[in-house]
């Protein structure tokens, strides 16, 4: 499915919750956010009928994501229905880590390949500090269980925000030299509640791989693990995992993007960064056939924007990124 761009646009990233069991401070407010009643939320079956229609125009990628997905009830269902779509070659989920001990081994039963989970310090105050209500263990034994598993890569993400957690860079780095991970540093990116902490909170991409290289050895290129993903990769010496960084901000990667979101209210957004959603929720609820499903999805791609404008700040004041699906 190509796009206005001739960019061939075959992920799709399913946000399938508003609701998370944490509070991050770059994310929501301490109160959280008013959930999106459930009649307005896509229902499982539903989910599973779209990505049957996404796939019928060249979806080829699904990644879940919320809010937290794992909080959703029959998260492990859509993943097993999404897995039985012959032409899906790959399946992730993007979690904050703190149910996936207990849900690994169901997620990976049912078809699940690979993660994504959030890290954005290694300290268990600050941990807390961030999250308001997260335990760090419970992600570390999420990360355990996802390489027990063998859901592979397991990719981890932090942001690096200056003044919170920039100097435990080196810290973070060093899990892709002593073990078999990818650690990818994401620039802040002016979304949601985030937005507001861009100009003093800002660390580009070069000066955290100038930290990397200073603190623990020459950082060298290598290809990207599996996964459809914007960042670049690299290797110190011959250690286990890699590094990567997302420059979503110091150096876009809008060229190259092959993807669309479907929100949990059911709407295809073409690009995180632009307020322009199309309605599939309601032809879907109206009886509509899949090949006229799947042309809601050809639609959304062909007024996908050449590149976003982060520049001018986050312009959708009716969204947070958990209602979004990052």
């Amino acid at each position: 499915m190509l796009d206005a761009c001739q960019r061939n646009i075959n992920y799709l990233r399913i946000s399938v919750t508003d609701r998370c069991n944490l509070r991050c401070v770059y994310c929501m407010p301490a109160e959280g956010v008013n959930h999106i009643p459930h009649e307005e939320i896509l229902t499982i079956e539903e989910m599973e009928t779209l990505v049957q229609a996404a796939a019928g125009v060249g979806i080829r990628k699904v990644r879940l994501t919320g809010g937290e997905p794992l909080v959703r009830k029959g998260v492990v269902k859509l993943i097993r229905s999404v897995a039985d779509v012959e032409t899906i070659d790959d399946i992730a989920i993007t979690t904050n880590g703190m149910l996936l001990e207990q849900l690994g081994p169901q997620l990976r039963e049912a078809g699940l390949r690979r993660v994504n989970i959030s890290l954005d310090t290694l300290n268990h105050r600050r941990f807390k500090e961030i999250t308001r209500v997260g335990r760090l263990q419970d992600v570390k034994n999420g990360i355990e269980t996802a390489l027990k598993l063998g859901l592979h890569p397991v990719k981890l993400n932090a942001v690096v925000v200056r003044g919170v957690n920039d100097d435990e860079i080196i810290d973070l780095a060093k899990l892709a030299v002593d073990y078999p991970l990818h650690m990818r540093f994401i620039e802040l990116m002016p979304i949601g509640q985030s937005d507001s902490w861009v100009k003093s909170g800002f660390v580009s991409a070069q000066e955290v791989s100038t930290a990397v290289e200073a603190g623990l050895g020459k950082l060298q290129p290598v290809n990207k693990p599996t996964g459809a993903g914007p960042a670049s990769y690299y290797r110190i010496g011959n250690a286990p995992g890699t590094i990567g960084f997302i420059t979503a901000i110091s150096n876009h990667f809008c060229t190259a993007c092959n993807r669309l979101r479907l929100t949990a209210t059911g709407s295809i957004r073409p690009c995180l960064y632009s307020e322009r959603e199309l309605d599939i929720k309601t032809p879907l609820r109206s009886g509509a056939s899949l090949l006229e499903l799947s042309r809601q999805f050809v639609k959304a791609a062909k007024v996908k924007p050449n590149r976003h404008n982060m520049a001018g700040g986050w312009k959708d004041k009716t969204k947070l990124m958990s209602q979004i699906g990052g």
